[in-house]
């Protein structure tokens, strides 16, 4: 079954161009030219992907991905920006993007993401190299603990002290990984290809951003963090 795809590009050449290369790697595409157009389409169909421009009138690719996701906590987002800023991809995976790719950006590298992005879909929100980080007990569980959070795979929360925070599909990823393996050091580049694919072709910037942001919903006090600890020059420990 082809894959349904759902396209917010207010430019209108940048637009035609994705969905010809798209529709020429056997995907359905739906267009919507701003954001507003993608929220209203949204709904009325099942939509394996969903790519928006940030930029967009009426409704920002942000604003857009935020009522995409109050409805589909799992469809992967995949955003178009022309912004090189660190703030704006920050601002992109708090509010549930799963990946972005910034303009102008090559047709391999565009469809390596998308293939990698809808890979993890049609996993339900797991990878294979996930299967093989994760294979702790705990994590087969509905819930399991990260530190003193308790995660919640089914409805994709973390609490902690009484506080609750929605996890995107790749923070819950990394939750997963990181309560499986306690205590080791996994390589900024292991935990790349096991939550992005070994096709992914970002930096280890893209993961330390989506740290941070899980680190603020499950440490007592993330700018001090005791339980996903830094290891300089090498990944990441777990201290449960």
């Amino acid at each position: 079954m082809k894959a349904r795809i759902l396209i917010a590009e207010d430019a209108a050449a940048i637009r035609h161009g994705l969905e010809a290369t798209l529709e020429s790697e056997g995907y359905t595409v739906v267009a919507a030219a701003n954001g507003a157009q993608a929220v209203k389409i949204f709904p009325q169909e099942k939509f394996d992907l969903v790519i928006l421009d940030v930029m967009m009138p009426q409704l920002s690719g942000y604003d857009a991905c935020r009522e995409i996701r109050a409805r589909d906590a799992h469809v992967p987002v995949l955003f178009l920006t022309a912004k090189g800023e660190e703030i704006d991809k920050v601002v992109g995976f708090k509010l549930g993007a799963d990946d972005y790719v910034t303009k102008p950006f090559g047709v391999h590298e565009l469809l390596a993401r998308v293939e990698a992005l809808l890979r993890r879909g049609r996993l339900g929100g797991g990878h294979p190299a996930v299967a093989g980080l994760a294979g702790g007990p705990n994590v087969a569980a509905a819930t399991f603990c990260l530190g003193t959070a308790m995660i919640d795979r089914r409805k994709f929360t973390a609490t902690v002290a009484g506080r609750m925070a929605s996890l995107t599909a790749r923070e819950l990823k990394l939750a997963e990984i990181f309560a499986a393996r306690p205590g080791e050091v996994l390589t900024r580049d292991v935990l790349l290809s096991a939550v992005w694919g070994t096709g992914y072709f970002g930096t280890t910037r893209t993961l330390d951003q989506h740290v941070a942001q899980l680190r603020k919903k499950i440490e007592a006090s993330p700018e001090h963090p005791t339980v996903l600890v830094t290891v300089h020059g090498v990944g990441y420990r777990c201290e449960m």
